[in-house]
């Protein structure tokens, strides 16, 4: 009796065995985790846009007529600030060096020039020293092309610093310049207003280059603000011929402004070629992963009847 209870109790546990086992085989699907966002970097082309202020100056100004004097000072050669407005075309070579060509119009600067030449001692009329002086007046503009190279010195809290360097040409122009002249004790111009004189506008291209450092910030993906100062030379400018305005003119003598220069600082903003892409965006589905088929019911073995031997 015992022995057959027992057989009995071991036949109903074989199907749970059997399930528990088939149990122990199964394991839940897996969990699908987005891989992270990394943000890309924007390469490629970019447009770019600037506006800024000049601070100019000049080293020397020169005209033929100094030859008439024993030394000539150059006691005031300023400019005013001028505006000036440019854009330009660029490609981002990797996350760290980028390259542009930028064309920039520089409006006309007021300039305000005063000269003391000393003159030989023969032209003076009371006895040396005698002084001629010169007070010039006009106005600079240019337009400047560059080529120029960036190197990005890395970011921190979406501020980028960098510098830059530029190479290019520049088509200085001088216009409404003016000579108004004013002798002491001499006989080369005494009781005479005629050496006051003025000179067409004129122009003339020549080889510039300039240094750039400033700061970037990362607006969007494809948007960055800048600002900069840039250090550049522009050199020489001159005058047309200077006339009399009494219409005399016994030979061509333009007024020479060697070797100008300006402080800039400039606001800009470059924007990547990607924010003008307006095709849709397609992005893969996850994988799907299909959980296995639940295990399958099997009945318990079936024994046959125990018989008692009694």
């Amino acid at each position: 009796m015992v022995r057959r209870l027992t057989i009995s109790i071991l036949a109903g546990l074989a199907p749970l065995a059997f399930s528990a086992a088939q149990a122990a085989d199964y394991s839940p699907p897996p969990v699908y985790v987005p891989a992270p966002q990394v943000e890309e970097f924007a390469g490629g082309w970019y447009l770019r846009g600037d506006i800024g202020f000049s601070n100019q100056q000049v080293d020397s100004i020169w005209n033929s007529n100094y030859s008439g004097f024993s030394s000539v000072q150059n006691v005031d050669k300023s400019f005013d600030a001028a505006p000036f407005f440019g854009a330009g075309i660029g490609y981002n070579v990797n996350d760290w060096f980028r390259l542009d060509v930028t064309g920039e119009y520089r409006a006309k600067a007021n300039f305000h020039g005063l000269d003391v030449g000393r003159l030989p001692d023969a032209y003076c009329i009371s006895g040396p020293p005698c002084y001629a002086s010169d007070r010039y007046t006009g106005s600079k503009s240019e337009w400047l092309f560059l080529l120029n190279g960036y190197v990005d010195l890395g970011t921190w809290s979406g501020f980028t610093p960098f510098v830059g360097a530029g190479i290019g040409t520049s088509r200085n122009t001088i216009s409404s310049f003016a000579d108004f002249s004013t002798c002491n004790d001499s006989s080369s111009c005494a009781g005479s207003g005629g050496s006051d004189a003025y000179a067409a506008s004129a122009s003339k291209w020549q080889f510039a280059w300039a240094l750039y450092a400033g700061v970037g910030y990362k607006l969007t993906k494809n948007t960055t603000i800048e600002f900069a100062y840039r250090y550049v030379d522009l050199g020489n400018g001159q005058s047309g011929d200077v006339t009399r305005f009494d219409g005399t003119n016994n030979y061509n003598n333009p007024t020479e402004f060697r070797r100008l220069t300006s402080h800039d600082l400039k606001f800009g903003v470059r924007m990547n070629f990607d924010a003008f892409d307006t095709r849709p965006v397609y992005y893969a589905p996850p994988p799907a992963y299909a959980p296995p088929p639940p295990p399958a019911y099997q009945p318990p073995p079936v024994y046959p009847p125990l018989r008692s031997r009694g």
